[in-house]
């Protein structure tokens, strides 16, 4: 690969339509079985064709998941699962098991493999073997510092692609192999259907005295002792690079389509601004900002420049999130912005339109219309059509955007 991939999580049609808008090089996305997020709506056959025709018709590819840890009463439905891949005309599965590793060589000889972050690669020799058995595309451990996969990159063939996660949620496991959800609730994260147990409050107990619970800290919430803040590497894409990393990807199949259109924009536009000049790679504030106005938890770079000190959230599990979708505009004509609304505002309101790798535009929507032409005060019903008046074009799918209070 000669240029670092933009690679944006798609859990439905939405989201998937969303990160192509918005600059992705490639999307990754799941079907109904075999992948690691049960709770997306996925991809019916006929929808993963679709989205891989209209990716294709943009040059961007699709990789499809199947990264869960099967058991045996699924394998006999995994030969079907690559037969479709293949009609799909996918461009990668994704996969962790080595036994669904060598069902894919056998069913789809041709298919490129990308081998899962599930599968936990932390050093050069399992990379090395790995590749030996047909993977074209290793997907890093989160653990991993910079300096590791470096060297990872340094002893391995530079067919092998290396791709890593920048950005996203993560949590308290190996390379998102938990037990935790499991046993608390019987929901196994290993086959997509994690509770988020990490993110709950704990007290401590003593066994003698049941009923009375003691914070690990003084606050009578508890601790969330098992929350970790959010991974955010969009000012180091530089060091990214010059580590090796071929692929940059976005955690967040189970995201909005707002977080995909907006986090896929921002890496979008940083990777755009680093080859401008790679040498002196300083991210402009705007784009960096751009990472904030999406429902998120506090940032931390995770474990790239060494064993993480700051990276859980103590206080609460809950998101930041200062902005709402308020509209997505349809067409622009003749100085008239038509959208269709999503969250109610009013005539007045100052907002930020964002459009693909473009800077977002401030704007007051002194007045509003509805679709006789009538001035209204507020778009407030459901995807209600509206215009306002603007001497700016923006292209269909722009999202218009509200500071909340």
């Amino acid at each position: 690969m000669d240029r670092l991939e933009v690679l944006a999580p798609a859990g439905d049609t939405e989201r998937f339509n969303a990160a192509l808008q918005y600059g992705a090089d490639a999307v990754y996305l799941g079907r109904k079985q075999f992948g690691m997020r049960s709770s997306p709506m996925n991809f019916d056959f006929e929808q993963l064709k679709q989205a891989v025709d209209a990716a294709h018709a943009k040059g961007v590819k699709v990789y499809l998941t199947c990264n869960t840890l099967p058991r045996n009463n699924e394998i006999p439905q995994f030969e079907q699962f690559v037969e479709e891949a293949v009609a799909a005309n996918v461009d990668a599965l994704i996969v962790a098991d080595i036994g669904l590793l060598s069902l894919i060589k056998k069913y789809a000889p041709d298919m490129e493999i990308h081998i899962s972050t599930q599968t936990g690669i932390v050093n050069y020799v399992t990379a090395r073997e790995l590749h030996s058995m047909g993977a074209k595309r290793i997907v890093l451990a989160r653990e991993l510092s910079l300096e590791e996969i470096a060297e990872i990159r340094a002893k391995t063939s530079p067919d092998l692609d290396i791709e890593a996660f920048v950005h996203g949620a993560m949590c308290v496991s190996f390379s998102g192999r938990c037990l935790l959800s499991q046993y608390l609730v019987n929901r196994d994260a290993n086959r997509g259907e994690c509770a988020q147990p990490c993110r709950w409050g704990y007290h401590l107990m003593e066994e003698k005295r049941p009923g009375e619970f003691f914070p690990v800290f003084e606050d009578e919430r508890g601790t969330y002792i098992l929350n970790s803040k959010d991974m955010c590497m969009i000012e180091h894409i530089d060091k990214l690079a010059s580590a090796g990393v071929d692929s940059l990807k976005i955690e967040g199949r189970a995201k909005s389509a707002y977080y995909v259109t907006v986090v896929t924009n921002a890496y979008r536009m940083a990777v755009d601004e680093y080859y401008k000049d790679p040498e002196h790679f300083v991210l402009p504030d705007w784009i960096r900002d751009e990472v904030y106005k999406v429902s998120h938890r506090k940032y931390c770079n995770g474990f790239f420049f060494g064993v993480p000190e700051e990276s859980q959230y103590y206080e609460n599990s809950g998101y930041i999130r200062n902005y709402d979708v308020v509209a997505v505009v349809e067409k622009c004509e003749n100085g008239t912005v038509y959208c269709t609304q999503r969250n109610k505002f009013f005539a007045g309101d100052s907002v930020e339109i964002l459009a693909p790798s473009q800077k977002p535009v401030c704007m007051t929507l002194d007045k509003l219309f509805d679709e006789e032409g009538n001035e209204i005060e507020t778009a407030n019903h459901a995807m209600m059509n509206f215009s306002f008046k603007s001497d700016l074009t923006f292209p269909s799918g722009t999202v218009i955007r509200k500071e909340t209070k």
